[in-house]
């Protein structure tokens, strides 16, 4: 259980936690009371009104440039402080030399009227090293929260496997965030509940049927957020639980009398991630916890944090749902429909694809299926598979590791198996622009930018394509084109105007010339002509 709320900060220090580490020469001259403030960054700033670039909670050094000259009036150190206490500046402090000798009675005056927290920063004290400090502390609090937020998403994963995944998962949650949760199906009846380590078992369910009525009526990713006299139900929040098409599956809802630090919602959001997958997996027919396990290692970053680190846990599940041994490479498959028949619906397709690619870690997704195998997918079973009216994206061979990147390489590619209707493989892929967009989507693209100088007569369209193909490969250079096609760089110039005018395009933007690069790729080319 984290042991304090203020060590589950994430990112965040106090400035009382700060100053403990400082040298005792940085001397107090004026306590504002905000020793217990979250503090965001340590910033030397000079500038007279540096406000617009401070995040809230910053300790702002100067060493009093904007206070020479007639910046040293009390007005204008008074609208100075002002302007830092209104940008919540946590601590101001005043570095001695070389412009002054000891903090301006001025300031001083001007921090007491305003209550902001300022310091006197000795000559010895480099506000270098009060920044190494702050990036020193700031790290090694992450570092526990980290650990912390690790063994958390463990202990959730593990809950997640369990016989009973959804009452053992809300267990782990309020064990480690002070919050009472009840998890609700789509028919609005309790399935699981998790009491606070506070002892608070949350509201009477007639108060919660409000939100609950929203959460299920809704659509899109969304939270509802209420509150209630009870005990530990100050601040309740309703997450939905979605279908990968945005039906209503369900919904968690979680009280609790304090807002959550950002870590503890971040263990909160990996909580409502996996329960949305095991209510999906459920709804969907699926016969296993594998379609749970093909979810979690495609798309590990929507659901726990720590990545590949959380694989671990499901490797004894891996070697359950691939046939071969378990310590051969997996490659991933997408596949999507092209002959527009009707499906089968998805229990059915889900087991045709576990046969075809002896693997049961199939996902039905909105273009198709994806898929984890070690089988090679050679041409007889893609074949087979094309038969059925499906075309597949087929990834390189990889470990486990690598299966989220690997799936994101194979998606990249499903457009284009969409656009021409031919399967493809990502190891036999041209991996340039012009590779991937294909023939046809390049065709298209040359006709759209090149449309006016295509239409043109053969004896005036093929010199201007020359000239434009020859230019752009020069990069831009007058002389290098003029030599390479033969003609007067003058000629050259006039040319090109010609092009800039009929395409409409100004063609000294860098993007306008890549474009047309990419679209001349498509048009054949003809023998130049002469000027």
């Amino acid at each position: 259980m984290l042991p304090e709320p203020a060590a589950a900060r994430l990112s965040f220090v106090t400035l009382e936690q700060f100053l403990e580490q400082l040298p005792p020469e940085l001397k107090m001259l004026h306590d504002g009371g905000s020793g217990a403030s979250l503090l965001r960054w340590v910033e030397p700033s000079e500038l007279e009104d540096p406000t617009p670039y401070l995040p809230e909670g910053e300790f702002l050094l100067t060493s009093g440039l904007p206070f020479l000259g007639e910046g040293g009036s009390a007005d204008k150190v008074d609208a100075y402080v002002r302007r830092l206490v209104d940008a919540k500046v946590a601590a101001l402090g005043f570095g001695i030399r070389p412009y002054f000798d000891a903090v301006p009675d001025v300031l001083l005056d001007a921090c007491r009227t305003h209550n902001l927290t300022l310091f006197e920063v000795p000559e010895s004290l480099p506000f270098a090293a009060i920044g190494l400090e702050f990036s020193q502390l700031l790290e090694s609090d992450n570092a526990r929260v980290f650990r912390q937020l690790a063994e958390t998403n463990r202990q959730l994963m593990r809950a997640v496997l369990s016989p009973r995944p959804e009452h053992e998962l809300l267990a782990a949650l309020v064990q480690r965030v002070p919050v009472w949760a009840v998890l609700f199906g789509a028919d609005g009846r309790i399935r699981a509940r998790g009491h606070s380590t506070g002892g608070s078992t949350g509201v009477d369910h007639s108060l919660l049927a409000p939100m609950l009525e929203r959460l299920l009526s809704g659509s899109g990713p969304r939270v509802e957020m209420d509150g209630f006299e009870q005990p530990g139900s100050a601040l309740v929040v309703g997450h939905p639980l979605r279908s990968t098409k945005d039906a209503n599956l369900g919904a968690l809802i979680l009280g609790s009398d304090v807002a959550l630090t950002p870590a503890q919602n971040n263990v909160v959001q990996s909580a409502v991630g996996l329960l949305e997958l095991l209510v999906r997996q459920r709804t969907s027919g699926s016969l296993a916890p594998s379609q749970l396990a093909t979810a979690m290692l495609l798309h590990p970053e929507t659901l726990v944090s720590g990545g590949t680190k959380q694989l671990n846990g499901l490797k004894d599940l891996l070697a359950q749902s691939l046939s071969s041994t378990r310590s051969g490479q997996m490659r991933v498959i997408q596949g999507v429909r092209v002959d527009g028949s009707v499906d089968d619906g998805p229990v059915r397709e889900l087991l045709q694809w576990r046969r075809l690619f002896d693997t049961k870690l199939v996902e039905i997704t909105d273009y198709g299926f994806a898929a984890i195998t070690r089988l090679r997918v050679d041409d007889s079973l893609l074949a087979d598979v094309e038969k059925l009216g499906w075309r597949l994206v087929i990834g390189e061979p990889t470990e486990l590791g690598g299966l989220s990147a690997a799936y994101q390489r194979v998606g990249s590619l499903r457009p284009r198996v969409l656009s021409t209707g031919v399967s493809a493989r990502v190891d036999e892929v041209n991996w340039s622009v012009t590779g991937l967009l294909g023939r046809d989507a390049g065709t298209m693209l040359a006709e759209r930018l090149l449309g006016p100088l295509l239409s043109l007569e053969p004896e005036r369209r093929d010199p201007l394509l020359s000239v434009l193909r020859g230019w752009l490969t020069e990069n831009g250079s007058w002389d290098a084109s003029a030599k390479l096609l033969g003609l007067h760089r003058n000629s050259v110039r006039r040319q090109i105007g010609v092009i800039a005018e009929l395409l409409d395009m100004d063609l000294n933007a860098a993007q306008v010339r890549a474009e047309l690069w990419f679209a001349l790729q498509y048009v054949e080319e003809q023998t130049p002509g002469t000027t």
